[in-house]
């Protein structure tokens, strides 16, 4: 299925194998609003200062032609312009002479050519080049484009410093060989030499001298070759080391986006419910699978504001006990949820058993495990409590959890608020 929203775009380039299905995503999203334009990546070698790659997709794969051209041939503000990054930059009326110079398609109608370049660590590393039918009314493309764009450049970016670290390792590997190899012919050269003179007769005592100032400096030599092999070892062995913590450090990073990404998904999912349903019960239950899906709790709950009173109620839940139904109730100050609501202090419990103080087990929405209990708040008014327990993936709930929880709640109270959930809710369950 093409990504139809920048946050399922962002999930499809963070887990994207290779470059060509980055390529691949960003034009598929491309395609949800013009089927006819066409986008192409330009790799750029900045040592040589050319373009020498062309890539674009086709379907569902990725052509690549070898150009090995230079980007001389671009006028000069553009080319400045593209060099900077950033943004896509338009040819006007001189784009159907430019868009042959990077093999595209001639268009049936007057066509309209916008560039883009990619930087990495201070160097242009890839242009973006995006052909598109003239339009003298409506937003162009290259406009709807940019945002998409921005996320490509980051997985590219990705792509490229995997690239680097890989070439890093190659030309590191080659230098311990080389040093190696110098080393052991030198040392053959001095065996041949030490046999030669021992198979010889005794010669004058200039000959000895001579060759006791070749073997001196033949084993000084070898000394000196085995010194720098060792240096190069020791230089080997802090890059890799090096490497290493970057990769660690890439894949908590890549993880981070993930979960942004899975993040952005879910309230975009939350607010085109917002805007669509009219049963309150779907959408509390909506906003429950956004923190409860995104926090990977297995016990969560949701509790909202009885109105003009100093009591919850339960709303929407999922993996509490059976005799616990929805209307349930809970005055501020008691228990766990409400305490929190009487506080407005969220608070997080990393091990029940450890924690007498907090009165869980007689808590019917908490028995075991790790939990936070994090209250909702809009414009200082207290919409309600969310309760989240039994982590499935990562066991425990941790400091760094607050945030994102925090981040989750200000979503679901402004909803909550806007969609006036906590009256029409206890309507309805008082009607039912």
């Amino acid at each position: 299925m093409p990504p139809r929203t920048l946050a399922t775009l962002a999930h499809a380039l963070s887990v994207a194998p290779d470059l060509d299905a980055s390529l691949l995503a960003l034009a598929e999203a491309l395609t949800e609003f013009d089927r006819i334009a066409q986008v192409v990546l330009l790799r750029y070698d900045a040592r040589r200062d050319m373009i020498v790659d062309r890539l674009a997709p086709q379907g569902d794969v990725v052509t690549c032609q070898r150009l090995d051209t230079t980007f001389d041939h671009l006028p000069a503000r553009e080319r400045t312009a593209i060099s900077a990054g950033g943004s896509f930059v338009e040819f006007g009326d001189h784009s159907d002479e430019v868009a042959p110079l990077f093999a595209l398609k001639k268009l049936e109608d007057v066509g309209w050519l916008s560039l883009r370049g990619i930087r990495f660590e201070g160097q242009l590393m890839g242009i973006l080049v995006l052909y598109e039918p003239r339009k003298f009314f409506g937003t162009r493309s290259s406009e709807r484009l940019a945002p998409s764009a921005g996320l490509f450049e980051l997985a590219f970016a990705r792509f490229a410093e995997r690239e680097a670290r890989e070439e890093a390792v190659r030309t590191l590997e080659d230098m311990t060989q080389r040093v190696h190899g110098e080393y052991t012919r030198k040392l053959a050269t001095l065996e041949e030499k030490l046999f030669q003179a021992g198979a010889q007769e005794p010669a004058a005592p200039e000959r000895l001298m001579a060759l006791e100032r070749d073997i001196a400096r033949a084993m000084e030599d070898c000394r000196r070759a085995n010194k720098r092999a060792q240096m190069v070892e020791a230089q080997v062995g802090a890059a890799v080391e090096q490497l290493e913590k970057a990769h660690i450090e890439l894949h908590r990073r890549g993880e981070a986006l993930r979960q942004r990404t899975r993040t952005i998904y879910l309230i975009d999912r939350v607010l085109t419910m917002d805007a669509t349903a009219d049963d309150p019960r779907e959408l509390v239950n909506g906003l429950l699978t956004l923190v409860g899906d995104d926090m990977g709790a297995q016990r969560c709950s949701l509790l909202l504001h009885v109105p003009d009173e100093h009591e919850l109620y339960l709303a929407a839940s999922r993996g509490v006990t059976p005799n616990v139904s929805p209307g349930y109730r809970v005055k501020f100050g008691e228990g766990v949820a409400g305490k929190v609501a009487a506080t407005r202090q969220p608070l997080l419990v990393q091990d029940v058993a450890e924690a007498k103080h907090h009165p869980l087990i007689r808590d019917e929405l908490f028995t075991t495990g790790s939990f936070i209990s994090f209250p909702l708040v809009y414009h200082g008014q207290l919409v309600g409590v969310v309760n989240l327990a039994n982590r499935a993936m990562h066991g425990i709930f941790v400091e760094e959890d607050i945030e994102r929880v925090r981040l989750l709640g200000l979503v679901i109270s402004l909803v909550a608020t806007q969609a006036r959930l906590p009256d029409r809710m206890l309507e309805t369950l008082s009607v039912g």
